[in-house]
C-alpha cells in the first residue's frame, strides 16, 4: 500500500477504534455516555458556559452533530440550555450539578484508557507524532484548492 494512502487508512481506523475502546470502558464503569458526549461535556468542563455554535467551533463539528450531542446530554440530565440575555435566538449550554459529579471519575478514566493506549510508545514519539498530526491540520486548514 502506497504511503499516504496508509496515512488516510490508519487514520481512520484508529479513529474508530478509539471511539470504540473508549465507549466500551465508558459503559463498563457505568457510564452512560459516548465520546463525543464526553468531548462536549469536557469542553464545558474547562471553558464554561458556551453556546452551541462555540462548542462546534471548538470540536470541529457541524452545528447539526453537536445539537443531538447536547439533546442526548439533556435527557440524560447533565446539561441545561438557557436563552442568552442578549440574544434570545441563541442558547447557552449549562452543565448541572449531575455532570459536575461525574467530571473527577470520568476525567480520570478517560486519561487512564487513553495511557492504556499510548503504553510502551516513548513519550519522544508521541510528541512527533503529535507535531505531525498538528501540522497536517494546519495544511488542511490552509488548503485553498
Amino acid at each position: 500500500m502506497i504511503l499516504n494512502k496508509q496515512v488516510g487508512v490508519f487514520l481512520n481506523l484508529v479513529h474508530c477504534q478509539f471511539k470504540h475502546f473508549l465507549n466500551t470502558v465508558f459503559q463498563k464503569h457505568g457510564f452512560n455516555l459516548t465520546p463525543e458526549q464526553y468531548l462536549v461535556m469536557d469542553t464545558l468542563w474547562d471553558e464554561g458556559v458556551l453556546s452551541q455554535q462555540q462548542i462546534a467551533d471548538i470540536l470541529i463539528k457541524d452545528k447539526n452533530s453537536v445539537t443531538k450531542l447536547i439533546d442526548a446530554l439533556e435527557s440524560k440530565g447533565l446539561v441545561k440550555r438557557i436563552a442568552d440575555t442578549r440574544d434570545r435566538r441563541q442558547n447557552k449550554i449549562h452543565l448541572t450539578e449531575n455532570a459536575a459529579a461525574l467530571k473527577d471519575d470520568i476525567t480520570s478514566i478517560a486519561i487512564e484508557t487513553t495511557n492504556t493506549i499510548i503504553r510502551d510508545i516513548p513519550r519522544e514519539e508521541l510528541v512527533n507524532f503529535v507535531k505531525v498530526l498538528n501540522k497536517m491540520s494546519d495544511n488542511m486548514n490552509s488548503y485553498k484548492g
